[in-house]
Protein backbone atom coordinates (compact mmCIF):
# COMPACT_ATOMS: atom_id res chain seq x y z
CA UNK A 1 0.00 0.00 0.00
CA UNK A 2 0.87 3.51 -0.86
CA UNK A 3 0.65 6.11 2.08
CA UNK A 4 0.03 10.02 0.85
CA UNK A 5 1.14 12.45 3.77
CA UNK A 6 -0.99 15.46 3.12
CA UNK A 7 -0.65 18.58 5.37
CA UNK A 8 -3.41 20.72 5.28
CA UNK A 9 -4.01 24.48 5.96
CA UNK A 10 -6.53 26.63 4.88
CA UNK A 11 -6.97 25.22 1.64
CA UNK A 12 -11.37 24.69 1.53
CA UNK A 13 -11.14 27.31 -2.08
CA UNK A 14 -8.59 23.82 -3.85
CA UNK A 15 -9.22 21.27 -1.53
CA UNK A 16 -11.73 19.19 -3.28
CA UNK A 17 -10.33 19.14 -6.36
CA UNK A 18 -6.89 17.83 -4.65
CA UNK A 19 -9.06 15.30 -3.12
CA UNK A 20 -10.97 14.53 -6.07
CA UNK A 21 -7.56 14.04 -8.20
CA UNK A 22 -6.59 11.20 -5.40
CA UNK A 23 -9.54 9.48 -5.60
CA UNK A 24 -9.37 9.49 -9.67
CA UNK A 25 -5.72 7.64 -9.08
CA UNK A 26 -5.92 4.74 -11.70
CA UNK A 27 -3.77 2.92 -8.39
CA UNK A 28 -6.13 1.70 -6.05
CA UNK A 29 -4.26 0.51 -3.19
CA UNK A 30 -3.25 3.86 -1.15
CA UNK A 31 -3.94 5.59 2.34
CA UNK A 32 -4.72 9.19 2.59
CA UNK A 33 -3.20 10.78 5.76
CA UNK A 34 -4.60 14.04 5.75
CA UNK A 35 -3.49 16.37 8.42
CA UNK A 36 -5.06 19.21 9.45
CA UNK A 37 -2.59 22.17 10.79
CA UNK A 38 -4.68 24.17 12.84
CA UNK A 39 -7.08 25.94 10.02
CA UNK A 40 -9.76 27.88 10.39
CA UNK A 41 -11.38 28.16 7.45
CA UNK A 42 -13.57 24.47 6.36
CA UNK A 43 -10.90 22.59 5.52
CA UNK A 44 -11.54 19.89 8.35
CA UNK A 45 -15.11 19.55 7.28
CA UNK A 46 -13.93 18.80 3.78
CA UNK A 47 -11.74 16.24 5.19
CA UNK A 48 -14.44 14.80 6.62
CA UNK A 49 -17.03 14.68 4.26
CA UNK A 50 -14.63 12.92 1.86
CA UNK A 51 -13.45 10.53 4.69
CA UNK A 52 -17.55 9.39 5.15
CA UNK A 53 -16.78 8.41 1.01
CA UNK A 54 -14.10 6.35 1.07
CA UNK A 55 -12.44 4.79 4.47
CA UNK A 56 -8.80 5.25 2.78
CA UNK A 57 -9.15 8.56 3.70
CA UNK A 58 -8.27 9.11 6.99
CA UNK A 59 -8.09 13.19 8.62
CA UNK A 60 -6.14 13.53 11.61
CA UNK A 61 -5.60 16.76 13.36
CA UNK A 62 -2.42 18.28 14.55
CA UNK A 63 -2.61 18.47 18.19
CA UNK A 64 1.01 19.64 18.36
CA UNK A 65 3.30 22.42 16.64
CA UNK A 66 2.18 24.21 14.07
CA UNK A 67 4.16 23.95 10.89
CA UNK A 68 4.40 21.10 7.45
CA UNK A 69 7.38 19.36 9.16
CA UNK A 70 4.90 18.63 11.98
CA UNK A 71 2.11 17.75 10.36
CA UNK A 72 4.18 15.50 7.72
CA UNK A 73 5.97 14.09 10.98
CA UNK A 74 2.45 12.92 12.26
CA UNK A 75 1.30 11.76 9.42
CA UNK A 76 4.20 9.57 8.49
CA UNK A 77 4.01 8.51 12.36
CA UNK A 78 0.54 6.55 11.45
CA UNK A 79 0.93 5.44 8.06
CA UNK A 80 0.91 2.49 7.47
CA UNK A 81 1.80 1.94 4.00
CA UNK A 82 5.15 0.25 2.42
CA UNK A 83 5.54 3.13 0.09
CA UNK A 84 5.54 6.79 1.18
CA UNK A 85 4.52 9.59 -0.55
CA UNK A 86 3.38 13.34 -0.15
CA UNK A 87 0.96 15.55 -2.22
CA UNK A 88 0.27 19.56 -1.19
CA UNK A 89 -3.78 20.27 -0.34
CA UNK A 90 -3.71 22.95 -3.25
CA UNK A 91 -2.22 21.04 -6.37
CA UNK A 92 -3.38 17.81 -8.29
CA UNK A 93 -2.13 14.07 -9.21
CA UNK A 94 -2.46 13.48 -12.49
CA UNK A 95 -4.38 10.17 -12.96
CA UNK A 96 -1.11 7.60 -13.26
CA UNK A 97 0.96 9.22 -10.92
CA UNK A 98 1.30 6.61 -8.27
CA UNK A 99 1.31 3.57 -10.71
CA UNK A 100 3.97 4.84 -12.57
CA UNK A 101 5.89 6.06 -8.86
CA UNK A 102 5.45 3.37 -7.48
CA UNK A 103 6.10 0.66 -10.30
CA UNK A 104 9.97 2.87 -10.63
CA UNK A 105 10.60 1.98 -7.11
CA UNK A 106 9.27 -1.72 -7.65
CA UNK A 107 11.46 -1.77 -10.95
CA UNK A 108 14.50 -0.12 -8.70
CA UNK A 109 14.47 -1.06 -4.74
CA UNK A 110 14.78 1.01 -2.09
CA UNK A 111 18.27 2.72 -2.55
CA UNK A 112 16.29 4.32 -5.14
CA UNK A 113 13.71 7.49 -4.86
CA UNK A 114 11.00 7.72 -7.75
CA UNK A 115 10.00 11.29 -9.07
CA UNK A 116 8.28 12.66 -12.30
CA UNK A 117 7.38 15.92 -14.71
CA UNK A 118 5.87 18.62 -12.97
CA UNK A 119 3.82 21.26 -14.83
CA UNK A 120 2.63 24.69 -12.87
CA UNK A 121 -0.85 25.64 -13.78
CA UNK A 122 -2.30 29.31 -12.16
CA UNK A 123 -5.86 30.75 -12.47
CA UNK A 124 -3.60 34.02 -12.75
CA UNK A 125 -0.64 35.12 -15.22
CA UNK A 126 2.02 32.46 -14.10
CA UNK A 127 5.56 34.48 -12.90
CA UNK A 128 8.48 33.54 -15.09
CA UNK A 129 10.52 32.00 -12.11
CA UNK A 130 8.14 29.63 -12.39
CA UNK A 131 8.23 28.59 -15.29
CA UNK A 132 12.18 28.43 -15.83
CA UNK A 133 11.79 26.14 -12.45
CA UNK A 134 9.84 23.99 -14.37
CA UNK A 135 11.78 23.67 -17.14
CA UNK A 136 14.90 23.30 -15.43
CA UNK A 137 13.20 20.38 -13.59
CA UNK A 138 12.34 18.62 -16.02
CA UNK A 139 15.63 18.99 -17.91
CA UNK A 140 16.92 17.10 -15.19
CA UNK A 141 14.13 14.71 -15.46
CA UNK A 142 15.57 13.97 -18.64
CA UNK A 143 19.11 14.29 -18.32
CA UNK A 144 19.16 12.29 -14.74
CA UNK A 145 21.79 14.55 -13.67
CA UNK A 146 19.94 15.67 -10.42
CA UNK A 147 22.65 15.60 -7.86
CA UNK A 148 25.06 17.14 -10.47
CA UNK A 149 23.23 20.48 -9.51
CA UNK A 150 21.48 19.78 -6.34
CA UNK A 151 23.61 23.16 -5.51
CA UNK A 152 21.05 25.30 -7.64
CA UNK A 153 18.03 24.58 -6.41
CA UNK A 154 15.98 21.73 -5.23
CA UNK A 155 16.20 19.17 -7.45
CA UNK A 156 13.19 17.05 -6.06
CA UNK A 157 9.49 18.33 -6.88
CA UNK A 158 8.33 18.63 -3.04
CA UNK A 159 4.51 17.12 -3.67
CA UNK A 160 5.94 14.46 -6.36
CA UNK A 161 8.23 11.69 -5.08
CA UNK A 162 8.12 8.81 -3.69
CA UNK A 163 10.13 6.27 -1.75
CA UNK A 164 10.10 3.03 0.47
CA UNK A 165 9.10 3.63 4.28
CA UNK A 166 12.52 2.57 5.49
CA UNK A 167 14.03 4.80 2.90
CA UNK A 168 12.55 7.66 4.98
CA UNK A 169 13.27 6.11 7.84
CA UNK A 170 16.98 6.00 7.14
CA UNK A 171 17.46 8.97 5.83
CA UNK A 172 15.67 10.56 8.92
CA UNK A 173 13.16 12.89 6.97
CA UNK A 174 11.28 15.00 8.92
CA UNK A 175 13.25 14.49 12.29
CA UNK A 176 13.84 17.96 12.49
CA UNK A 177 12.71 21.37 11.83
CA UNK A 178 14.70 22.72 9.10
CA UNK A 179 13.08 24.34 5.84
CA UNK A 180 12.74 24.26 3.35
CA UNK A 181 11.79 20.85 4.05
CA UNK A 182 11.08 19.81 0.40
CA UNK A 183 14.87 20.79 -0.55
CA UNK A 184 16.49 19.58 2.76
CA UNK A 185 14.79 16.13 1.87
CA UNK A 186 16.95 15.95 -1.02
CA UNK A 187 20.06 16.90 0.60
CA UNK A 188 19.10 13.44 2.49
CA UNK A 189 18.92 11.46 0.15
CA UNK A 190 21.96 12.53 -1.63
CA UNK A 191 23.96 12.20 1.84
CA UNK A 192 22.74 8.47 2.00
CA UNK A 193 23.30 7.75 -1.94
CA UNK A 194 19.51 7.29 -2.62
CA UNK A 195 19.50 7.51 -6.09
CA UNK A 196 16.85 8.90 -8.13
CA UNK A 197 14.16 7.29 -10.76
CA UNK A 198 12.36 9.71 -13.15
CA UNK A 199 9.64 9.22 -15.07
CA UNK A 200 9.15 11.52 -18.22
CA UNK A 201 5.63 11.70 -17.88
CA UNK A 202 4.10 14.77 -16.38
CA UNK A 203 2.75 13.24 -13.19
CA UNK A 204 1.68 16.20 -10.84
CA UNK A 205 0.12 19.83 -11.59
CA UNK A 206 1.56 22.73 -9.37
CA UNK A 207 -0.87 24.94 -8.80
CA UNK A 208 -0.10 28.39 -7.79
CA UNK A 209 -1.77 31.28 -6.39
CA UNK A 210 -1.07 34.20 -3.81
CA UNK A 211 -2.22 32.12 -0.59
CA UNK A 212 -0.08 29.69 -1.48
CA UNK A 213 3.00 28.52 1.53
CA UNK A 214 5.89 29.08 -0.25
CA UNK A 215 5.06 32.56 -1.45
CA UNK A 216 4.36 33.83 1.88
CA UNK A 217 5.82 31.87 4.94
CA UNK A 218 9.49 33.39 5.96
CA UNK A 219 10.97 29.92 6.44
CA UNK A 220 11.11 30.03 2.75
CA UNK A 221 12.87 33.12 1.84
CA UNK A 222 15.88 33.17 -0.22
CA UNK A 223 18.20 33.60 2.03
CA UNK A 224 17.11 30.40 4.06
CA UNK A 225 18.56 28.29 0.96
CA UNK A 226 21.64 29.57 0.84
CA UNK A 227 22.53 28.29 4.60
CA UNK A 228 21.23 24.88 4.35
CA UNK A 229 23.46 24.72 0.55
CA UNK A 230 26.43 25.39 2.44
CA UNK A 231 25.93 23.52 6.11
CA UNK A 232 24.98 20.44 3.59
CA UNK A 233 27.98 21.31 1.31
CA UNK A 234 30.50 21.55 4.36
CA UNK A 235 29.13 17.92 5.29
CA UNK A 236 28.74 16.25 2.17
CA UNK A 237 31.35 17.43 0.10
CA UNK A 238 34.24 19.62 1.09
CA UNK A 239 37.45 18.17 1.47
CA UNK A 240 39.56 20.44 3.95
CA UNK A 241 43.37 19.66 1.72
CA UNK A 242 41.52 21.22 -1.37
CA UNK A 243 41.67 24.41 -1.76
CA UNK A 244 38.19 26.35 -1.75
CA UNK A 245 37.21 29.15 -3.53
CA UNK A 246 33.95 31.30 -4.12
CA UNK A 247 32.92 32.81 -7.22
CA UNK A 248 31.08 35.69 -6.83
CA UNK A 249 31.25 38.95 -4.89
CA UNK A 250 27.32 40.31 -4.67
CA UNK A 251 25.18 39.89 -2.21
CA UNK A 252 25.14 35.78 -1.77
CA UNK A 253 28.71 35.95 -2.51
CA UNK A 254 29.14 38.11 0.32
CA UNK A 255 26.42 36.01 2.62
CA UNK A 256 28.66 32.70 1.59
CA UNK A 257 31.75 34.53 2.57
CA UNK A 258 30.64 35.65 6.18
CA UNK A 259 28.91 31.82 6.75
CA UNK A 260 32.59 30.30 5.81
CA UNK A 261 33.83 32.76 7.82
CA UNK A 262 31.50 32.34 11.00
CA UNK A 263 32.44 28.20 10.39
CA UNK A 264 36.04 28.63 10.55
CA UNK A 265 36.44 27.61 6.94
CA UNK A 266 39.59 28.71 5.29
CA UNK A 267 38.58 29.90 1.07
CA UNK A 268 39.81 31.94 -1.71
CA UNK A 269 37.85 34.70 -3.12
CA UNK A 270 37.46 35.59 -6.86
CA UNK A 271 34.93 37.62 -8.60
CA UNK A 272 34.47 38.81 -12.18
CA UNK A 273 34.51 42.65 -11.18
CA UNK A 274 38.15 44.25 -12.24
CA UNK A 275 37.58 47.11 -9.82
CA UNK A 276 37.44 44.90 -6.86
CA UNK A 277 40.66 42.59 -7.70
CA UNK A 278 43.43 43.55 -5.52
CA UNK A 279 40.81 44.63 -2.80
CA UNK A 280 40.38 43.54 0.99
CA UNK A 281 36.29 42.36 1.56
CA UNK A 282 35.93 40.63 4.92
CA UNK A 283 39.28 40.41 5.20
CA UNK A 284 39.82 38.28 2.67
CA UNK A 285 42.17 39.28 -0.66
CA UNK A 286 40.10 39.79 -3.82
CA UNK A 287 41.14 37.98 -6.92
CA UNK A 288 40.49 37.18 -10.52
CA UNK A 289 38.81 34.32 -11.65
CA UNK A 290 42.27 33.21 -13.73
CA UNK A 291 43.78 32.86 -9.75
CA UNK A 292 42.09 29.37 -9.58
CA UNK A 293 43.59 27.77 -13.08
CA UNK A 294 47.36 27.31 -10.66
CA UNK A 295 45.24 25.80 -7.52
CA UNK A 296 46.07 22.59 -6.59
CA UNK A 297 42.91 20.64 -7.20
CA UNK A 298 40.37 23.48 -6.19
CA UNK A 299 36.43 23.45 -5.29
CA UNK A 300 34.72 25.96 -6.60
CA UNK A 301 31.28 27.94 -5.36
CA UNK A 302 29.82 29.63 -8.18
CA UNK A 303 27.71 32.68 -6.69
CA UNK A 304 27.40 34.46 -9.74
CA UNK A 305 23.42 34.49 -10.42
CA UNK A 306 23.59 36.58 -13.82
CA UNK A 307 22.43 34.22 -16.20
CA UNK A 308 24.11 35.51 -18.99
CA UNK A 309 27.53 34.95 -17.10
CA UNK A 310 26.99 31.77 -16.19
CA UNK A 311 27.60 29.40 -19.39
CA UNK A 312 31.28 31.64 -19.68
CA UNK A 313 31.72 30.15 -15.92
CA UNK A 314 31.09 26.79 -16.83
CA UNK A 315 33.39 26.95 -20.13
CA UNK A 316 36.45 28.66 -17.74
CA UNK A 317 36.21 26.05 -15.36
CA UNK A 318 35.70 22.86 -18.30
CA UNK A 319 38.97 24.64 -20.07
CA UNK A 320 40.50 23.96 -16.82
CA UNK A 321 39.69 20.55 -16.69
CA UNK A 322 37.36 20.72 -13.74
CA UNK A 323 34.11 18.99 -13.54
CA UNK A 324 30.83 19.60 -12.31
CA UNK A 325 29.38 17.78 -8.97
CA UNK A 326 33.10 16.99 -8.22
CA UNK A 327 35.16 20.21 -8.51
CA UNK A 328 32.70 23.00 -8.96
CA UNK A 329 28.90 23.68 -7.57
CA UNK A 330 26.49 26.38 -8.93
CA UNK A 331 24.92 27.59 -5.65
CA UNK A 332 22.63 29.78 -7.42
Amino acid sequence: MISILLPVYNSSLHLDACLDSILAQSETSWELMAVDDYSTDDSWKILQKYALRDARIRPLRNTGSKGIIPALRLALKYSRGSYITRMDSDDLMAIDKLKILKRLLQEKGPSWVATGKVRYFSEEELGEGYRRYETWMNHLMDSGRHYDEIYKECVLPSPCWMAYRETLLICGAFSREVYPEDYDLAFRFYKHRIRIAASPEVLHLWRDHPGRTTRNAKVYADPTFLSLKLNYFLEIDHRPSRPLVIWGAGRKGKEAAQHLQTEGIHFHWVCNTPSKWGKDIYGIHMQSPASIEPMDHPQVIILVAAPDAQPDIKRQLKDWRLAVGKDYYFFC
